[in-house]
């Protein structure tokens, strides 16, 4: 498949992102959270879910140039002093916050709508990036999993924290560059705890949108800082972001917590 790029426009101060074309597709899925069944640690299900439509996301990261053009203009805080102003660097040491400032003033100098992916649609522009986070649960001592999956992340290289130039961890078979790399990236998707039925079924969920999901090399939950911690493995080096953006034709929406994601005309 070839990616859908676009051209670099600008419109004022405000210059528009390359964008791919993610094509329609499925994917399976495990939704973020954390989950128990009859008040015990559960593992949660891998779910089959679709796109009917092509998912359109920044190929790189929001720069931290880029980012700094919003912070002139009053609209985005400003950066940390340690992070390089730089057009082929990320922005880093963002909050959640920061991040949907950003893409609230791109979409009023752009005309386009920007936003942050959902976990699950930020899954599916990964395609083979994307690294599942299930680990079987010992209903005598569910406690195991978090130890195997703290041990697993524990093994990847600490000391290595700089925020490379674009292009460094490579482009993937849809052509989004970066993915999984040491940038963990925000989503807009907020932490659950939920229970599991007998089959499978997830009840109603416990929502904290003060802890956000966060992707990168592994999934991380984060709470709205510049520099955040997760639940278990390799706390995130570094905090950044980049957007989807919605076409005039579609709105991405999820119809069922457990069901297939349809993109709706708007």
């Amino acid at each position: 498949m070839t990616p859908l790029v676009s051209d670099m426009a600008v419109h004022g101060m405000a210059t528009e992102p390359v964008i791919v074309g993610v094509a329609s597709g499925s994917l399976s899925y495990r939704e973020a959270g954390d989950f128990t069944r009859a008040g015990r640690q559960a593992e949660v299900p891998l779910r089959a879910m679709h796109f009917e439509r092509p998912l359109h996301i920044m190929r790189h990261q929001v720069s931290s140039s880029d980012y700094q053009l919003c912070v002139q203009d009053g609209s985005c805080r400003a950066l940390d002093r340690g992070v390089a102003i730089a057009s082929d660097r990320p922005a880093i040491q963002v909050s959640w916050h920061d991040a949907q400032a950003y893409a609230g003033w791109l979409s009023r100098k752009t005309g386009h709508n920007y936003r942050l992916p959902s976990d699950a649609e930020w899954a599916f522009a990964a395609g083979s990036r994307f690294k599942d986070d299930g680990a079987p649960v010992d209903a005598d001592d569910p406690s195991k999993r978090w130890i195997s999956r703290y041990e697993r992340e524990s093994e990847r290289d600490l000391s290595d924290t700089m925020a490379y130039r674009f292009g460094k961890f490579g482009p993937h078979e849809h052509g989004v560059e970066d993915l999984a790399g040491n940038v963990w990236e925000w989503t807009s998707t907020c932490f659950v705890r939920s229970r599991i039925d007998k089959a499978g079924g997830a009840g109603r969920p416990t929502v904290n949108c003060g802890v956000r999901v966060a992707e990168g090399a592994h999934r991380a939950y984060v709470t709205d800082a510049r520099v955040g911690g997760c639940a278990q493995g390799v706390p995130p080096a570094n905090l950044g972001f980049r957007l989807v953006r919605e076409e005039p034709f579609w709105v991405a929406s999820v119809t069922a917590r457990w069901g297939k994601v349809w993109a709706a005309r708007s």
